[in-house]
Order: C-alpha cells, then sequence, then structure tokens
C-alpha cells in the first residue's frame, strides 16, 4: 500500500471530517482553525500539529512547513469554510441572504489560495447545501471559475464535481444535507457514491436498501450524563413534555394533534423539537437557543457525548469548552462516517489505494427500539395562548422580512 495519504485540513473545526478521513486510512499532518476551543479538541484528542489563528493571517508556507509536505505533496486537502452566507436560515426570515456580499463569504478565497499554493493530488471542499441552490448558486460559480485560473496558471487539471449528500442515506442516525465539491490533479473523473439507506416508506420496498440508522441506534445505550446540566430552561421548558417523540410545536397548531398553541410554521423548524426512537436525529444544531432542538425524547438536551454520537465522531473524541462552544463544535461539524465513505471513495477513484476494512464509524443496529414515550398534557400556564392563529404567510414575507425592506 505504500506511505499513509497525507491530509491538509483547513477550517478543521473539531475534526469531523479529519476522524473519517482518518477512519479511512489518511493522516491528517497539519490541522487549521480560529476557533481556540476547537484546536484545543483536536489537540487533545490527536497529535495532528495544530494551527490556531486567521487563515488569512497564516501564510501557506507556514501551513506546509507545519505539515512537513512540500507543494504538490499532499494527497488531500480537505475543509469547510464557514457557510452563514449560504445557509437556508436566512431565507426563513428575510428570504433572501447577502451571501457573496456578505464578508464570512471571503474563507472561500483563503481555501481557494492554499489550493493554489500547496497544489494537492485532490481536494474536498464541504458547505451547506444552500451553496448550490438552483439561481442563488453564485458562491458555487465563483469557486469553478476560480479553480479554472488556477488550472491556466499552474497546468493542473482540476475538475470540480459537486453533490449534495443527505448524510442519512449513507449510515449516518442525522438528517443532515451538505455539499461537498471534490476533483483530482490530474483530472481524474469522481463519481459519488449512491445512498446505501433509505427512509422506511414505498422507496424502502422499492429500492430494497436498509432503513436508515435511527437516534436509537446511535445513543440508546448511554446514560443520561451526571456531570451535565441537560435540563432545559426558559419559557418553553414546561411545554416540550407535552409534545410527542418526532414532532415539534407544530403538534400544538390547528393542524397538528394538540392545541392550537402557535400558527403554521409561524416558528423555526427546530422550535421544540424532539427526537424519535425510531428516526433519525434531525439536523444538530450549532447556535441554538433554549428552545431550539433536538431534544432528547426524556424531555432535556442532549449531552455531550450524545451530540457526538448523532454526528459519528469516535467514541474517543471528547469535546472541550462550555456548553455553547460543545454545542457550536458539533453543530458545526461535518459527520465523521460521511467523511469515511466519501474517503475511501476518493481514496479508490483518485488515488489508486483501495480499502478492504468495513467502515469503521458505522453506526451499529440496535434496533428494534422501545416504544415512544407517552406525551404529558400541555402545563396550564401556557393555556392563555389557545386561539385561532394565521399561518406563516411564506418565505420572505414574514416580519423579518418587512423589517428589512423597511430600513432600506
Amino acid at each position: 500500500m505504500g506511505k499513509i495519504p497525507t491530509v491538509i485540513s483547513l477550517y478543521s473545526g473539531a475534526g469531523g471530517i479529519d476522524y473519517g478521513f482518518e477512519a479511512a486510512g489518511f493522516q491528517t499532518r497539519v490541522a487549521l482553525d480560529f476557533d481556540h476551543d476547537s484546536c484545543e479538541t483536536i489537540r487533545r484528542n490527536r497529535d495532528w500539529p495544530v494551527l490556531e489563528g486567521d487563515i488569512f493571517a497564516i501564510p501557506t508556507a507556514d501551513i506546509l512547513r507545519t505539515a512537513r509536505l512540500d507543494a504538490g505533496e499532499a494527497d488531500i486537502l480537505i475543509g469547510g469554510p464557514p457557510c452563514q452566507p449560504f445557509s437556508k436560515a436566512g431565507y426563513w426570515a428575510r428570504g433572501e441572504s447577502g451571501r457573496l456580499r456578505d464578508p464570512r463569504a471571503a474563507t472561500l478565497d483563503g481555501y481557494l489560495r492554499v489550493l493554489e499554493d500547496t497544489l494537492p493530488k485532490s481536494f474536498l471542499l464541504e458547505n451547506v447545501h444552500g451553496i448550490a441552490y438552483s439561481a442563488k448558486n453564485e458562491g458555487l460559480r465563483l469557486l469553478l471559475r476560480e479553480i479554472e485560473k488556477i488550472n491556466e496558471r499552474n497546468g493542473t487539471a482540476y475538475k470540480p464535481v459537486g453533490a449534495v449528500l443527505n448524510a442519512a442515506g449513507f449510515g449516518v442516525p442525522q438528517i443532515r444535507e451538505r455539499f461537498f465539491l471534490i476533483a483530482s490533479r490530474d483530472g481524474k473523473p469522481f463519481a459519488f457514491p449512491s445512498p446505501s439507506y433509505c427512509a422506511s416508506d414505498g422507496e424502502q420496498t422499492l429500492i430494497r436498501l436498509p432503513t436508515y440508522r435511527t437516534a436509537w441506534d446511535a445513543i440508546g445505550d448511554l446514560q443520561e450524563s451526571s456531570g451535565e446540566s441537560l435540563d432545559l430552561t426558559g419559557k418553553w421548558a414546561d411545554l416540550l413534555p407535552s409534545i410527542p417523540e418526532g414532532w415539534n410545536y407544530l403538534w400544538h397548531t390547528d393542524r397538528g394533534g394538540g392545541l392550537p398553541l402557535f400558527g403554521w410554521r409561524r416558528r423555526y423548524w427546530s422550535f421544540l423539537l424532539k427526537l424519535s426512537k425510531s428516526l433519525p436525529s434531525w439536523t444538530i444544531q450549532a447556535q441554538p437557543g433554549p428552545a431550539i432542538g433536538p431534544f432528547h425524547w426524556k424531555n432535556r438536551r442532549l449531552s455531550m457525548r450524545e451530540l457526538c454520537r448523532l454526528q459519528t465522531f469516535p467514541d474517543d473524541v471528547v469535546i472541550y469548552g462550555s456548553r455553547t462552544s460543545v454545542q457550536r463544535q458539533v453543530g458545526n461539524a461535518v459527520p465523521s462516517l460521511l467523511a469515511e465513505v466519501l474517503a475511501r471513495e476518493i481514496s479508490s477513484q483518485l488515488l489508486g489505494r483501495r480499502t478492504t476494512h468495513d467502515l469503521r464509524l458505522l453506526t451499529p443496529d440496535l434496533s428494534p427500539a422501545p416504544p415512544a414515550e407517552t406525551p404529558q398534557p400541555v402545563a396550564r400556564k401556557y393555556h392563555f395562548l389557545i386561539a385561532q392563529h394565521d399561518p406563516h404567510p411564506g418565505n420572505g414575507r414574514g416580519p423579518g422580512s418587512r423589517r428589512a425592506a423597511s430600513s432600506e
């Protein structure tokens, strides 16, 4: 097999992509991030060299020197530039976002600079699926234009292919869509793998794939952490027990099965969102408020280990920092199993290295899940909300959009 394939990792965060590449037989030679807690998480869990700081303040020569690599020598450059400008969340309230006008979009430039300076044999760039929205994909078009310029200046043949993948389709016990852009320096074509799992509906019967791994598969064997404060706080804490597993606040609308306390789609999807034992987790959030889930079916917040399990981090990884920092680090990460699946394909298709062992980060199947918890009656203090509520008027028509328009 020869030497271990080498990785230069940018915007590494807590190491979600890196752990997947590690499981596929790669070695991270340098990890870079500006967030101190994320850097501490990597330092305390792995012996990978870490550069802490703004990518624009760290010369590529320092990155290569730390990695003990020359330009053109790395097998792959990986990274997920911070993705807020391309997130769908901005559309919910405003109907639009700043996207390339947002200064946070400059992180794409940082990735491209290191790509050209290091010229790895292959690269993987990850982002939110919003970057590839039809008619709103200026970020993706920018990437493709700049990569073509890199080819012209350096005689390389990167031919990027992109895809939006749902992590649940590859064995991750979480519904999470991410965009990936992958290419080889010598122009070898890359084909994204097909999903290996599907939802337990008519599609499952048609294509005969195993069903998605579930939240129970991921965390059903874990005991509640005694060292963390996981109780809910805030004005809505006592309403969560009245919501059934797998539901959110929509249960308490005129289209749900509870009391009409809210208008249909008047809140974020993750408001009072609760896990179901028999379904994959909903997407783990990076910056949730006190009422933003997903929450455990026992009506509490998820522990650090439970969050890591739902993101398929290795069990030996411990996330360091405050509760807010832990949530941010894990919520911003790519599920490590999905990264492992892609790393194996890159190894085989682009680097000529075949992996023979089974997936190391695949969540075990613990089915069948126990019966769902019984929801409790709505606490009387919320009964004043019972009324006829108007539904949300649609994207771009909410109060946030109107406030933005009136300020222009």
